[in-house]
Formats: structure tokens, sequence, C-alpha cells
């Protein structure tokens, strides 16, 4: 029997899963690293903990996984998308990985948008403007950062940096290159608008290469200190969310996919490149002939923890004493409630958002709030609001590439029955969650899989997908939805001008 490791390098950890060649699941190991915040609008990790993170996970399953000489077949890449390194000219870090979630290249996101630029770059590269682009962060670097700027000799991002530590090379694969909003994705190249707008030049880029790419001869020094065959192939991979997709069998046309851990996102694989005409949704590559059209949400589990440790204390109290989960004990408490949390209406835009309305400076809030109103209506009405705004990003998803015939829901938050439900109950479509957890390892090992010759092609995955539950919308909860989505919708967008107000008072106020 033959093996393959499918890695997934994220925003707060890194995950290794060990397959057999029918996607049975032998081996997992996780290793958690922190995000610092050190300034208003940053989000940065240190390459260096995240790189540590990737050795010992695979550490971990070669030193409990007993395989035989050369039974490895290979280990696969996915990898969180849109981060971003600067490097000196031995490709030694100048700076922390700079993540999705900085949003400090605002003002440059904001001043493409306004004098139009923005739309001929969205059209070429599929990358809606926002700040958590390489586009955006390079012209944050070249103006508030020149210092650093000038001694770049290359950029890229966290699983270039493990490529070219472990093998020399500096190397990108055209999924995470579709993603940096300085890629065409139509002539699969660099876009030169891009490149001259923030003045990047092509020999500071990472060479772009198959997503099926295998790369050997690994450094002698972390070989031996793995215990790892030198020869044993890495394929390159994909970006995270594109293989979340694969992991679930989600890759036929009208097969969507939702998934809602720390973030969240809907995705649907085409066999072309879509654009958008209101610039709502990206348009990212799977692989040269797939391509999966979505949008990203900043708001997705991040804002359940939030509520947990900020308005629940004494329930995370009650719940250790009790040996439960806090999470569980909270969705007990919003059970408490009818569907609508009594006209209670959360926006989740707490760490700003991407699609739809792509406004980084976008701010939360509960709305409609009365002297009625407890505890268990806000955190029902928080759940409920993470949900409303994925409902969102599925109409301009569905407006652009037609409606879904199946959804397929994966990440933390869709291990709660409650809250899968609630998915149900407001998009009014069966939502099935696959057993599978892990679905962008299992994505990132099909995609090693096909790369080594164990199996013929990515449709394999459906064999691997395992068991999966469904769950149907209930009248009596979605009425209740389609009467406050309305609400939802013209809210946030009416707010849009003042988001900006309160979120320039609170940066004075940093």
């Amino acid at each position: 029997m033959n093996y393959v490791i499918g890695m997934d390098i994220g925003t707060t950890s890194t995950k290794g899963v060990l397959y057999d060649t029918n996607g049975k699941v032998i081996l997992q190991a996780e290793k958690l690293y922190p995000l610092y915040r050190d300034a208003s609008g940053m989000a940065e990790e240190d390459p260096e903990e995240i790189f540590e993170a990737v050795l010992a996970c695979l550490q971990d399953i070669l030193r409990h996984a007993d395989l035989k000489k050369n039974h490895l077949a290979a280990v696969s890449f996915s990898s969180v998308n849109q981060s971003l390194i600067v490097l000196d000219d031995q490709h030694r870090p100048l700076t922390r990985v700079i993540t999705w979630a900085d949003t400090r290249a605002a003002k440059y996101a904001d001043q493409l948008k306004a004098d139009g630029r923005g739309k001929s770059l969205y059209e070429h590269t599929g990358t809606p403007i926002h700040p958590m682009s390489l586009l955006c962060k390079l012209l944050w670097l070249k103006t508030e950062k020149k210092d650093i700027y000038d001694q770049a000799a290359y950029f890229g991002g966290i699983k270039e940096y493990v490529f070219y530590r472990l093998f020399g090379v500096w190397q990108m694969d055209i999924s995470v290159a579709s993603c940096t909003g300085i890629f065409n994705i139509f002539k699969l190249d660099w876009d030169a608008q891009a490149l001259a707008l923030t003045g990047a030049k092509r020999s500071q880029l990472p060479k772009i290469v198959d997503g099926y790419q295998q790369t050997k001869g690994m450094n002698p020094d972390f070989a031996k200190r793995l215990g790892y065959p030198t020869e044993t192939p890495f394929v390159q991979g994909a970006f995270d969310g594109a293989l979340s997709n694969l992991g679930v069998g989600a890759i036929e046309k009208g097969e969507m996919a939702v998934t809602i851990g720390t973030s969240g996102g809907i995705r649907v694989v085409t066999d072309h490149p879509v654009i958008d005409p209101k610039e709502r949704v990206f348009c990212y590559a799977l692989t040269r002939k797939m391509w999966v059209v979505g949008g990203p949400v900043n708001n997705g589990g991040v804002v359940f923890r939030w509520a947990r440790d900020n308005l629940f204390d004494a329930e995370q109290s009650t719940a250790a004493l009790l040996k439960k989960d806090a999470y569980t004990l909270l969705t007990d408490i919003a059970q408490t409630v009818p569907a609508g949390a009594g006209g209670l209406l959360f926006l989740p835009f707490l760490g700003g958002e991407r699609a739809p309305i792509w406004d980084a400076n976008a701010r939360g809030a509960f709305f409609g709030l009365t002297q009625m109103h407890t505890r268990a209506n806000m955190i029902r009405a928080v759940l409920e609001g993470i949900v409303y705004n994925l409902y969102t990003v599925l109409l301009a998803l569905e407006e652009v590439v037609g409606k879904g015939k199946t959804i397929l829901a994966t990440g933390g938050f869709t291990q709660s029955p409650f809250c899968r439900q609630i998915l149900a109950d407001v998009f009014e479509q069966p939502i099935t969650i696959p057993e599978n957890f892990e679905s962008s390892c299992l994505g990132a090992a099909v995609m090693g899989m096909v790369s080594t010759g164990l199996v013929d092609n990515l449709n394999v995955v459906k064999q691997f997908v395992g068991p999966t539950k469904t769950y149907a919308p209930d009248p009596k909860n979605f009425r209740a939805y389609r009467e406050l989505m309305p609400i939802y919708i013209r809210l946030s967008r009416q707010l849009k001008d003042e988001y900006k107000n309160i979120a320039d008072f609170q940066k004075k106020q940093a």
C-alpha cells in the first residue's frame, strides 16, 4: 500500500493528514501558531514559526506511521492564499508573513476603486480590489514601508517560503498565483498592468509552476531531521479554498461548497474563467483547466469565538465545570429562542469584510435591540448573522454562475447540528455535510495522487469523501428568515458611509 500526506498551511495552524490510496485517514497532526496584531490593521505571522510547524507535523506523522521504505508516495500542499513575505537577496525574510486578514493597505484599495483602475485590474486578474491582495499590499509597502520595499529581492507567500527552505527552489503554483491580484488569469502570466502599478519586477516573483509539479532533493539536514527519504516528491498543490472544494467532491457544474472555519466562503468550480460585472466574486485557478468562482468572508467562526469570549464569561466557567464544550453550551442557549432571534439582527463585520461588499472599513452591529431581548437572543443573532452574510455571497454567486444543484458544507462551524440547520433554513436548500472534516488536506492529497500516477484524475475524490448527512430546510424557520434577510441586506449596504466614518475614528484612537 502506498500513502500520501496532505498538508494544509492555514491561518492559525498547519495540519497534516496521512491517507492511503483509498482515501482512508491513517494519521493526522496539527501545530498551532499565533497571529500578531501589534498595530491597527496588522495581521501577521512569523514565517519561521510556520516552517517549524510544517516540519513538526511531518515529524509526528512519520514517527508514528511506521511506514516501510518508499511507501510514502508524496507530500502534497494546500496553503492559505494572499500571504506576502518580503525577502532579501539570500531569501531571508525582511518582514513577517503579511496575511490575508491584514487591512493596512485599505487606503490603496479605496484609491484604486475611486479612480477606476480597480475595475480593469479585476477584469484581468479575477481578484476583487481589497487590502487582502498582494497588489494592494505591494502598493502599501512601496509607499509606507519604502525602506523595506527598496531592499526587496523577492516577493512571495508562505508556501513558496517553505518550498525554498526545503528545496532551494523559488516557485509558486498557478492556483496561489491566481489569487494575488497581479496575475492575469486569461494569459496565465503575471499581469503587465499590475506589475507596472506596483513596481514589482518579474525577477522578484516566483516562477509559475503547475499544481501537479513535483519537487525532489530535500535539503539533507531537514531530510535527516525528519527521517525522510530525500527523493520522495513534494507536490506543489493549490490554495486552500480550491482544495476544500475538491476535498468535499464539489468539482462538477452546480456543486457548491460552503466552508466556515475561522473565516468562510462559498465556491463553485467552472471549466473557464468567469468575471462578475459587479466585482463581487473572485475567480481563481484550481488547475489550468479548472477554475473556482466564489466569495470569501472574514467573519466566520472567529465571530462565534468573539461572542463566547466577550459575552458569555459565566457560561464558559459553567461549561468547564460540566466538562462540556463551551460552544455546545452556547448553541443550546441559542436554541431557546425562535428563528429570527426575536427580530434582532447582527452584522458580523468584526474584521472588515471581503465578499460581497469588499469593504475593509465594515463594522459589526446589533440592530433591533429592545428591552425584551436577552443574551439568548444575542447569541442566536450572532450565529444567524454569520449565515446571513454567507447567504448574500450565495446570491451574488448564483447571479454570476447560476443556481447550484447541491451545497456541501464543511469547517468547524458546521460541526454543530444546530448551525447546520441554520444554514439549511437561511439558504432554503438542503445542506449536505461530508464526514471528512479536513477537506483541504484531502484535496491536496488527491492532487498528489494524480501527480504521482496513483489515481487517474481528480474525480476519484468522490469515492473518498465518505458518508454524508443532509439537513433539509424547516418551513417554520425559513419563513422568518425570508422576512428578515431583505432588512439585513439593506442595512449592511446603507451603513457604507458610516463604516468609513467610524473606522476613521477608531484608527485615531488606536
